[in-house]
């Protein structure tokens, strides 16, 4: 068995002592209606000290509360982090174990989900791994004794279905760490936002995390759920070459600066009247017979072709977010022409960035993209020096939406959006957390120039113009 350093013991005392107070303060707040404030903080302290001297600390908070509220009489113990249900004998395994007390089907689960927002659970593989770790079995009457010679359960697995971005941040191994350590293991799948919105069985899994909030949106029409965590966000980016900005930057489209941006109001007369690179004035860097267009994924399956969409809509809608069938027809066939000239295009964000990365701006040389799939390949050292991040003005910020289709679901939208150590590991992929510090100290870092705040942002249009837009332009393919 390896030792435990000096350093990581104060850790642990460390996360332990912020988790018993955040479960102090919810239990007053829970409580405050008909238990005193200091008995509820006496009650927590007698019953942490039950606990003085086990060897393994991760769920005492959890089963401090659990004691707590079943001694103070709770009528609706709805617990922030994932508690047992029961106290638990020291008993021999069940071969054929009964049922735990969770609702027993993904729509009984939906079903709580979207009436309180948030759902308890009462697993019982959380349960046992509860217990055994914290060196003890609950007795009736609070009495504690010697843990059984039970096996620890497995961690519990959660799976989801993402945006292709958020892979590399859930195959980190630190993350996987983390979400370990609060006994949940996730288990993801990509596709792309809109695809998850529309045509991926979400009854396989137990949570669903696309990129945006109109693609969220949908996803809890559909099944009824009010429950959504926004975790993170990243906002729309185009990624170009040094050449390539200069030539921009002569035409008007681009403005260098401490951090670059690209105009798109420019852009667009450029497009629409179908320029191409080889008539830019004094083009001897890129002289080919190509429009100048911004390579996007699919807008029939992926959110960020979605979102370069809604910013295409609102400049094409003379700066004005579109709504009503009127608007709708006046900036289609603008629209539809970003789409149509660019041929084949990829369904998740990652394949025309990934071209980027390796094949140089012959095919790309213009990608919309997020800025964290940017910032986070500057991380991995896979930005080359010729490669320049610019900002659309207007650009929209993608706010990534994790929607819970089950309880467990629910648990990991809290840890991803409450646990400090994650939201740290999302900034480190690119992600913005709500800590603009963080974030520019990352990209700074890593000598990616970066807004620390976002101000000419603009809002997507509402949830069924968008998708009349994206209808629209799907049509336009046939």
């Amino acid at each position: 068995m390896s030792r435990v350093t000096p350093g990581e013991a104060a850790d642990t005392v460390q996360r332990e002592e912020l988790a018993m107070r955040r479960m102090t303060e919810s239990l007053v707040e829970d409580l405050s209606d008909n238990v005193p404030a200091d008995q509820v903080t006496s009650a927590v302290g007698a019953a942490h000290h039950r606990f003085a001297g086990k060897p393994i600390r991760e769920f005492v908070p959890i089963l401090v509360e659990r004691i707590v509220r079943t001694e103070l009489a709770d009528p609706d113990p709805t617990v922030r982090v994932p508690a047992p249900a029961t106290t638990v004998r020291a008993t021999t395994p069940d071969p054929d174990p009964a049922p735990a007390t969770a609702p027993e089907t993904d729509g009984e689960r939906r079903s709580l989900v979207s009436r309180r927002g948030v759902l308890p659970l009462s697993i019982g593989a959380v349960t046992v791994v509860a217990a055994v770790a914290a060196g003890v079995i609950l007795l009736p009457g609070g009495a504690d004794a010697p843990a059984a010679e039970t096996p620890v359960a497995a961690a519990t697995t959660v799976r989801g279905v993402v945006g292709s971005e958020k892979m590399a941040f859930f195959e980190d191994e630190r993350v996987v760490k983390v979400l370990a350590d609060n006994g949940v293991k996730v288990e993801v799948e990509p596709a792309g936002s809109r695809q998850i919105a529309t045509t991926v069985d979400l009854g396989r899994y137990d949570f669903a995390f696309p990129s945006s909030s109109p693609a969220a949106e949908r996803i809890q029409r559909q099944r009824n759920i009010t429950a959504k965590y926004t975790p993170f966000s990243s906002p729309i980016a185009i990624a170009t070459y040094r050449p390539i900005a200069d030539l921009l930057t002569a035409a008007g489209v681009i403005k260098p600066g401490p951090v670059a941006t690209f105009d798109m109001n420019r852009y667009l007369e450029l497009a629409g009247t179908g320029v191409q690179w080889d008539d830019l004035p004094g083009n001897t860097t890129y002289p080919v017979a190509k429009n100048i267009l911004v390579s996007t994924t699919d807008p029939r399956s992926s959110n960020s072709a979605a979102m370069y969409l809604s910013i295409a809509s609102y400049v094409a809608n003379d700066h004005t977010i579109v709504r009503g069938a009127t608007a709708e027809q006046h900036v289609l066939p603008a629209l539809s022409k970003l789409f149509l000239a660019q041929g084949y295009t990829d369904n998740s964000s990652e394949g025309p960035f990934t071209q980027y990365l390796t094949n140089g701006m012959g095919p790309t040389p213009l990608v919309c993209i997020y800025e964290a799939q940017f910032v986070e390949a500057a991380g991995a050292g896979r930005i080359k020096p010729d490669m320049v991040l610019t900002y659309p003005t207007p650009t929209v910020l993608s706010s990534h939406t994790l929607v819970p289709l089950t309880g467990t679901g629910d648990v990991i939208g809290k840890l991803l959006t409450e646990n400090p150590e994650l939201r740290r590991l999302a900034a480190e992929h690119g992600f913005r957390t709500g800590d603009n510090a963080q974030f520019t100290a990352i990209a700074t870092e890593r000598n990616v120039p970066v807004p620390a705040d976002l101000i000419d942002v603009v809002d997507a249009p509402a949830y069924d113009t968008l998708e009349h837009l994206l209808d629209g332009v799907a049509n336009s393919y046939n």
